[in-house]
């Protein structure tokens, strides 16, 4: 059809209309259009069937002045601007035709019945083109992928990522993700680490990414890094000779636990908490010593809540026994950490019960519960003679000591300390075992 062609006809122009499309939905909507042969049958397939002499309704009188339509009222707007559509087609540019992606979709799935294939086209192209909400993303896989191979540059950019890919975007953003706090793309960082996390997360769907040994590797190597410049800021902040600096430095520990608190959700998810666990055991005393050489002030206490963050992660690992440790150790992290986790809590509510209310040092209700819980499932695991101790200690202090509640420990000790006798002499007893005799601690 030719330009001029199409300018001289309108929809609804009943001096030069040849034929009428009458379009219908079973509600009882019915609404005449006056329309023009050439245009009808140039442009739609499925009009050019319906006028032809093949049709087997041609023969009918006036079968072929008048083509019924019949469509669900939710597309029947749609139909009207399709056959509007037909007449400027050629005369206006594709890009100038579009308002939105809703309307274009509805367009494209008439076109699609209607066999348009100029309508179509310009339909993909849009849609292709545009960025989408996400109820229209929905809405595009509802219809999309039943329409055949013309629509299918619409759904490229939803195809699943070659896996190579996905691993070229992991690293890249890992790197990100573990940057200095004094990089000048640091703004980026928080969503490298959000989105990395989400890539591993196995929710309704299964983790984008499969970490393997080479992953697990370069996630090492990071940690390795983060580690580095942890323990290097602490010998700094620890030595006399760097005490000019020390609030920048104590500033850049901060910056540098939440970035240690964040790896460990990572290292959870691959399951390789260990080094990490053994690194800040290591640590610990040195860690503690440069919160307790310095004020119990607020101005330290966003330092305390940073290392909360992170050993509630290091004591989930050991309690669930993602990381087994010899018992020294063990203990090591209860005497160590105990009364740290105990002062931080009374310094925090101390601080709520006198109004100072600064969201940076709020620490979630369930990581206070989560330590509680470690530690009483650490204590248990512990030799019976060295849970006494412990307990004692915390039995002696019930008076200025509220937090953490380690009653279930106290009783659970007491119970098997009360059956350790005839239990063992059971054991003793079991012509299974050697003659050694069992003594229960004292």
């Amino acid at each position: 059809m030719s330009n001029k062609a199409g300018s001289c006809c309108q929809v609804g122009d009943r001096s030069t209309s040849d034929v009428v499309v009458r379009l219908r939905t079973k509600d009882g909507r019915d609404e005449w259009l006056y329309c023009h042969s050439h245009i009808l049958t140039e442009q739609s397939k499925y009009f050019a069937d319906r006028l032809s002499e093949k049709w087997p309704t041609c023969q009918i009188l006036d079968s072929r002045n008048c083509v019924e339509v019949f469509c669900l009222e939710a597309t029947f707007d749609y139909h009207v601007n399709l056959l509007r559509l037909l007449y400027v087609i050629t005369d206006i540019p594709t890009d100038d035709l579009w308002n939105d992606v809703r309307t274009v979709l509805g367009i494209l799935r008439v076109a699609f019945d209607l066999e348009c294939k100029n309508i179509i086209s310009a339909c993909v192209n849009y849609l292709e083109a545009v960025p989408w909400e996400e109820d229209e993303e929905e809405e595009i896989l509802k219809v999309i992928p039943h329409m055949g191979s013309e629509v299918e540059p619409i759904l490229a950019r939803l195809q699943p990522v070659n896996s190579s890919l996905v691993r070229q975007i992991f690293l890249s953003a890992l790197r990100v993700a573990t940057l200095s706090p004094f990089s000048n793309i640091n703004d980026l960082k928080p969503s490298a680490q959000e989105q990395l996390e989400y890539m591993l997360v196995e929710d309704d769907d299964a983790p984008l990414l499969m970490a393997d040994a080479q992953i697990k590797l370069e996630v090492n190597e990071c940690v390795k890094s983060l580690l580095k410049t942890f323990n290097s800021l602490i010998e700094i902040v620890l030595d006399p000779v760097h005490s000019d600096g020390k609030e920048r430095n104590m500033q850049v520990l901060v910056f540098c636990l939440t970035d240690l608190a964040w790896m460990c959700r990572i290292l959870k998810r691959l399951e390789t908490m260990k080094e990490f666990v053994s690194n800040w055991i290591d640590a610990s005393n040195k860690i503690v010593n440069v919160v307790e050489q310095e004020s119990v002030a607020s101005e330290i206490i966003d330092t305390r809540v940073g290392i909360i963050e992170v050993l509630a992660k290091v004591l989930e690992a050991i309690k669930h026994g993602s990381v087994i440790l010899p018992t020294s150790k063990r203990l090591h992290m209860v005497k160590v950490w105990l009364p740290f986790v105990r002062t931080t809590k009374s310094l925090i509510d101390s601080l709520a019960n006198n109004g100072v209310d600064d969201p940076k040092l709020k620490i979630d209700s369930d990581v206070w519960e989560l330590l509680e819980s470690a530690f009483v499932s650490i204590i248990l695991a512990l030799p019976s003679g060295e849970q006494a101790e412990i307990i004692t200690e915390w039995l002696q202090n019930q008076h200025v000591i509220r937090y953490p509640d380690l009653t279930e420990a106290f009783e659970v000790w007491c119970y098997r300390s009360k059956v350790a006798k005839r239990r063992l002499s059971l054991v003793g007893d079991n012509p299974g075992t050697t003659g050694t005799s069992f003594q229960p601690s004292a």
